[in-house]
Order: C-alpha cells, then sequence, then structure tokens
C-alpha cells in the first residue's frame, strides 16, 4: 500500500517539498489554538482569544488567494518568503506587546493571517514538474492530504508541549520562527526556484473565471461547513459524557479516519473520471455523518467519529485534481488557494451556524448538520456535472503535463536530475 507513497518521497526534492511546506504551514495551522493559549496567558477573556483567532482567520482566508495570484505571476521566492517574513514580525509583534493597546494587537493578528504564505497552493502546483509520472501527481494530492492530517494532529501538541515548558508567548515565537524557516526551504530548493505558471489572459476575476473552478468551490464550502460544526457538535457531546478527555478522543478519531482513508486512497489507481469519483466520496461522506445522530456512549462515539473521517481525505485528493483540471492558464496557484480559503471559510460558517443548532435541540441536531452540509455538496455536485465535465478554457480534457498550457511553462527534469 506505501509503495507509491514511498516511490514519490524517493523522488528528488518531493520529500523536501512536503516536509517544508508542512513546517511552513505550522503558524497557520495552529493559529487558533496559539492565540488562545497565548491570550489566556496574558490574562485576557476567552472572548478576547476567540475575537483575535477569528480577525487572524479571516485575514487569512482573505490574503491566501490574494498571495496565490501573486505567485502566479511573479514566482514562489518572490512571495511567498517576503510573505512568510512579514507574517512572523506581525505575529512577533503580538508576542511582545501583548493584548495592551489593543487595536495594535488586532492589527498584528490581521497581519498575520493576512500575510500566511500560500504554501499549500504552491506545493500542489510544483508536484507535476517534480514527478516521474503523470499519474504520480493524484498520489501525490491523496499524500498531500494525509500529510495534512498528520500536521493538524501533531501541530496542537507542539503548542500545547511549548506552553507547559516555556510560555504562550514562547509557543508564537517558535511556531513562526519555524515557519519561517519551512518556508525558506521550500523556496530555496530548485523546483521552487524554476517553477513558472504559464502565461496568463489578464483578467480581473483570475482563477474565478472558471465556471469548474466556481462548481467546486461551492460544493467544498458545505464539505468545510461539515467539518466545522462537528467540532461544535462535539463539545456538546463531550460535555454530557466526560469533558475534554472525551472531545480529545472524538477529534484523535476524526483525525485517525481521515488519516486511514487517505492513506488507502492514495494507495491506488482509479479508474473513471474524478468528477464521477467525487461525487461518490461525498455521498460517503454525508451517509457516514448520519450514525453520529445516534450518539451512543463514548466507545461508539468514538468509532463512529473515525467512520465518519474515513472520505474526508479521499474527498479533498480528488478535489485537487478537479482545481488543477479547471484553473485557468496560469492561475493555478491562486486556483488551489481559493480551494482553502473556501474550505476555511464554510468550516468558519460551519461553526457559528452549529453553536445555536446545539443550543436548541443538543448534540443530536449539532451532529445533523454535518450530515446535511454533506447532502447539500453532493447536490451541488449533481446540479453542476455538466460545468464539471467541460474542460477549463486553455485545458484538455486528459490533457497530460505536457500538452497543458496550465503546466506547459513549469519546468521538469530530466531523468538525470532525479534521485
Amino acid at each position: 500500500m506505501a509503495a507509491g507513497y514511498l516511490e514519490i518521497l524517493r523522488t528528488k526534492h518531493a520529500a523536501r517539498l512536503l516536509a517544508g511546506t508542512l513546517t511552513g504551514r505550522l503558524p497557520n495551522a495552529t493559529a487558533a489554538i496559539a492565540l488562545v493559549l497565548f491570550v489566556r496567558g496574558q490574562g485576557g477573556s476567552y472572548g478576547l482569544a476567540g475575537a483575535l483567532a477569528a480577525v487572524n482567520g479571516i485575514a487569512n482566508a482573505v490574503g491566501q488567494p490574494s498571495l496565490g495570484r501573486l505567485v502566479d505571476l511573479y514566482g514562489q521566492p518572490r512571495v511567498q518568503l517576503p510573505a512568510a517574513l512579514a507574517s512572523a514580525l506581525a505575529m512577533t509583534v503580538l508576542a511582545v506587546s501583548g493584548t495592551d493597546p489593543l487595536p495594535l494587537a488586532f492589527a498584528a493578528a490581521a497581519a498575520g493571517g493576512l500575510f500566511s504564505p500560500p504554501l499549500e497552493g504552491g506545493l500542489r502546483a510544483l508536484w507535476p514538474s517534480v514527478l516521474r509520472r503523470e499519474e504520480q501527481v493524484p498520489t501525490a494530492y491523496a499524500m498531500d492530504a494525509v500529510a495534512q492530517e498528520v500536521m493538524f494532529t501533531a501541530g496542537p501538541l507542539l503548542v500545547t508541549l511549548c506552553v507547559s515548558l516555556w510560555s504562550g508567548r514562547a509557543a508564537l515565537l517558535v511556531l513562526n520562527v519555524l515557519g519561517v524557516l519551512g518556508a525558506l526551504w521550500v523556496v530555496a530548493s530548485p523546483p521552487s526556484r524554476a517553477w513558472r505558471s504559464a502565461p496568463r489572459e489578464a483578467h480581473w476575476l483570475g482563477a474565478l473565471r472558471s465556471p469548474g473552478l466556481l462548481a467546486l468551490l461551492g460544493a467544498f464550502l458545505f464539505v468545510g461547513l461539515a467539518l466545522g460544526s462537528i467540532t461544535v457538535a462535539a463539545v456538546s457531546y463531550a460535555d454530557g459524557h466526560g469533558g475534554d478527555a472525551v472531545y480529545g478522543w472524538l477529534m484523535a478519531a476524526l483525525g485517525l479516519g481521515a488519516l486511514i482513508g487517505g492513506t488507502v486512497y492514495g494507495a491506488r489507481q482509479w479508474s473513471g473520471t474524478p468528477e464521477r469519483r467525487l461525487r461518490l466520496l461525498v455521498a460517503l461522506l454525508a451517509v457516514c455523518y448520519l450514525p453520529l445522530t445516534l450518539t451512543p456512549g463514548v466507545p461508539g462515539m468514538v468509532a463512529l467519529a473515525a467512520v465518519s473521517g474515513v472520505f474526508l481525505a479521499p474527498c479533498v485528493a480528488c478535489a485537487f485534481v478537479l482545481v488543477d483540471r479547471h484553473a485557468p492558464a496560469g492561475t493555478v496557484t491562486e486556483a488551489f488557494s481559493w480551494l482553502v480559503t473556501t474550505f476555511t471559510v464554510g468550516s468558519s460558517l460551519g461553526t457559528g451556524l452549529t453553536g445555536p443548532v446545539v443550543q436548541a435541540g443538543g448534540a443530536v441536531a449539532g451532529f445533523a448538520v454535518p450530515a446535511a452540509a454533506g447532502g447539500v455538496s453532493l447536490l451541488v455536485l449533481l446540479a453542476t456535472a455538466r460545468v464539471l465535465a467541460a474542460p477549463a478554457r486553455g485545458t484538455a480534457v486528459g490533457a497530460s503535463p505536457e500538452n497543458d498550457p496550465n503546466r506547459a511553462a513549469q519546468p521538469r527534469f530530466s531523468s538525470g536530475d532525479r534521485a
């Protein structure tokens, strides 16, 4: 099962790019928990902590596609590293100055999110130029999705370790130093320095002029909503079944399920079109959310949480393939960044929506939200099936890396350059 992943990781530069991207994304991936622990360590309220985290998250949602567009225009090193430095500087200001004065704290949190480098989209733009064969790219996307689950599990543990050893201020500083080092490791690599986006048509909408991409983003808004709603519903369930420890087990099980599902999904080549496969995966995702409404005892609930996560990473990996296909020429990094932003916004909406639902109907009602959101995502995919089946302008269905204009300007390496 792991042979495909190992073959990719043995490819020259692949392990470096993956590790550097994950390290560089740590400040962004752990921003919410790091800010909460930092503010609480300063004696601030949970309300203030939540507000700073929300400002950081909103700014990040705005910044990712904007910086992604700049990467497509000017290349990775000229955008990714300056953005990482600016983000780290802003969070350092927050760490040093604390929450007083408040305007400075909010400005620093916003700048930290706004300038978070779009490393996630950048890595996906690099895979086609790094890997030996075109059919390895979907496997790399699946590996990417699995690695995210590891990062979102290990990242919070790193934050809590730093807080327990030193302080919330130290955690912010350590994370952002790691973020800069990770970004530097990526942009100093030959593939990143050599990568150039294809020539693009000047258009103010950029990647969003693709109907197929818009359809995909509409569907994944609700996938993100489903995931965000689970976190709130799980808190409600845990409050009545043992508290924070139970919540931790549920979230760990959800991540484990996604890790297993992504690993299995990426370990083989799948027949059929990715559009049909994504509809099936989203349908299975919605169906697997439904049993959560049974809210059995803790062991059963942990098992159901694991099952509910199984199809999340495969959905994300399959979506990466479609983003690559529908991004207009010269907008691939921006397009991937839009998917990240849409998923983040959906997750935030799910968190906000499920709070009142849980208040009114308890955990059972809360766990009905992700199932409903998954169903709506499937309806969006069904309603836009024709749009998704059509190639983006400037690309061809089934185009190979050699004849796809979106990849044509991206350098490929000869076999002599391989590991």
